[in-house]
């Protein structure tokens, strides 16, 4: 595995970011949002790669992306009742009952690592876009990496808080009072983003390591916001473009391969490289997996633990348990490793986009379309990985009963990822119907009382 750890590459990269930075380093996920305030200049194109890498190095350290219990994974499978909460913490449990306050600092936390995310993303594309300094290469990789990742970040932002502001510069003058933005140009921006980077980016991956996005990438998330959006042919499109690069990808058939480091089913990954240390561990296994009685704070929930077909091969291998005299917890075992400190090689990548999700997609979309035979193909490849018995079409089947199918493997497949399940049961309408205790003003987060301190043009969401 590619390693620069404790060398010059990983210091400069840290030294380029805080240039960037004008005041604070971006990890530092609880200071003022809007600290960069100048353009950075790349002399050439070594210290623009340098620079980006140094994006996607601390991806890993920003709250929102990071696997932590800040992230979009946690808080997202704490509001999906993906997790029940096992040890008293009561911030956690104020996601899990969806009744975050607006002053709940893990809310606050998931918030500021997306826009110093962004504000990362904005500083590149000013300094680097349209500097005759750099070959017209290294100028579209800066362009076309920074437009995703700032568009991922934003498809996060819209979809757990609504309207939100758009930030597409670094002046810090402007962006403190930035009021929020309908979603509908949210989403304008992030196609805007999205097509952009298609079209600049390249099909491979340096070095074969998919913690860079690729062309491949920008089309998965194209497909995943035309989902969304319920653009079902646009999706179908974007996903069988992804899907037909066989070259580069595929399910692997052993699950307990698919987080590895540079899986083949990977589209993107971030390294734990971001720990500047000697730990090679994701921070979504050393969360997670349970070791002890309170070894992690949540356990898997009782819902999703009975939803299960009888030989499904997910269960048995994403899912571990440990045993104590009182009870039995259960934790996701997708990552293997909760702690290594050695130093070696880095065995497993946080998964941030992986190949089952562009099946699934273009699954949903085919069956939104009435393209049900041609849908089951695409579950098939899902369930037959799984170790499951495929379905047979028959004219009798109907496209309600397969979009009940298709949410059912999303569910079993992505559950503990990226807060999938949370927002499918928002975006299909049935947050209401399978969670309990949850009211319309709960489906969005607060927008963080520090953040309206700080910007009178800034409003509340309802409820909060």
């Amino acid at each position: 595995m590619k390693h620069f750890r404790n060398n010059h590459l990983y210091l400069l990269c840290l030294a380029v970011l805080c240039l960037m930075c004008a005041c604070e380093s971006f990890v530092e996920v609880e200071v003022p949002n809007d600290r960069i305030t100048n353009v950075t200049v790349f002399s050439d194109d070594a210290t623009a790669r340098e620079a980006m890498d140094g994006v996607y190095i601390q991806l890993f350290n920003t709250a929102f992306a990071a696997g932590g219990n800040q992230s979009v994974s946690f808080l997202g499978g704490l509001s999906a009742d993906t997790y029940i909460v096992t040890n008293a913490v009561p911030e956690m449990e104020a996601f899990a009952a969806h009744q975050p306050e607006a002053t709940n600092s893990l809310n606050l936390a998931l918030w500021s690592g997306a826009y110093n995310t962004i504000y990362m993303c904005n500083a590149i594309l000013e300094g680097g876009v349209d500097n005759s300094g750099l070959s017209p290469e290294t100028r579209e990789a800066l362009e076309g990496e920074s437009r995703f990742i700032r568009t991922f970040t934003y498809f996060y932002l819209t979809n757990l808080y609504g309207d939100v502001p758009l930030v597409t510069q670094t002046d810090y003058t402007i962006n403190a009072l930035k009021a929020r933005s309908p979603q509908t140009e949210v989403y304008d921006l992030i196609l805007e983003d999205l097509n952009r980077a298609a079209e600049l980016l390249d099909t491979g991956y340096p070095d074969n390591d998919r913690t860079r996005a690729n062309r491949f990438t920008a089309l998965g998330l194209l497909a995943r916001v035309h989902l969304y959006l319920e653009n079902w042919e646009q999706a179908e499109t974007y996903s069988s473009e992804v899907l037909a690069a066989t070259d580069l990808y595929e399910l692997p058939d052993d699950l307990n391969t698919v987080f590895l480091a540079n899986s083949p089913e990977a589209l993107w990954q971030v390294s734990p490289e971001g720990w500047g240390g000697t730990f090679s561990h994701t921070r979504d296994g050393n969360l997670l997996i349970r070791i002890t009685p309170t070894g992690s704070p949540v356990s898997l929930s009782e819902n999703l633990m009975q939803e299960w077909e009888a030989g499904d091969l997910r269960q048995e291998d994403w899912i571990g348990s440990f045993n104590n005299a009182a009870e039995t917890y259960y934790y996701p075992y997708k990552y293997k490793i909760r702690y290594d400190a050695s130093g070696g090689d880095l065995s497993e990548y946080s998964m941030l986009m992986r190949l089952a999700e562009q099946y699934l997609i273009r699954a949903e979309a085919r069956t939104r379309q009435g393209k049900l035979e041609a849908a089951v193909a695409d579950i098939n490849a899902i369930r037959e990985r799984a170790g499951l018995d495929t379905l047979v079409y028959t004219p009798a089947l109907t496209q309600e009963q397969l979009l009940d199918e298709v949410m059912q493997q999303r569910y079993h497949e992505l559950f503990s990822e990226w807060g999938h399940r949370w927002l499918d049961l928002k975006r299909t309408g049935k947050a209401l119907e399978v969670l309990e205790e949850v009211s319309e003003t709960d489906l969005l987060y607060p927008i963080p009382e520090a953040e309206l301190l700080k910007n009178p043009n800034l409003t509340q969401n309802a409820g909060y």
